[in-house]
């Protein structure tokens, strides 16, 4: 069986706040990029709840970080389709994300 790994490396202030993240995945050619937010979400089968990890820097652009998010959900809908086929829920989930757009100001 062959593995890979991709890592995110977080450098955090004097209070635990993230000053600067940098991820890596050797596969996809990607050594130290700079990134100002990451959210990672794994599933626990055990418990079947989502656990998660979001991370932003104290640069992150408040409009950037709605971009972010925006994107997030547009993208949670084309999972859902790919994972599930229920294509009626996914272009529910996109009009959802549409309509974050619009409250977000984004759109």
């Amino acid at each position: 069986m062959r593995k890979t790994q991709i890592t995110i490396d977080v450098e955090l202030d004097e209070n635990h706040v993230p000053e600067n993240i940098t991820w890596n995945a050797q596969d996809g050619g990607i050594d130290k990029q700079d990134t100002k937010a990451t959210m990672i979400s794994v599933w626990d089968e055990k418990t079947k709840e989502a656990l998660r990890i979001d991370l932003w820097t104290k640069e992150m652009p408040v409009d950037q970080m709605k971009m972010f998010i925006h994107q997030i959900l547009i993208s949670l809908g084309s999972t859902y389709q790919r994972a599930t086929g229920e294509e009626d829920v996914a272009q529910w989930m996109e009009e959802v994300a549409e309509e974050f757009a619009v409250k977000s100001a984004i759109k």
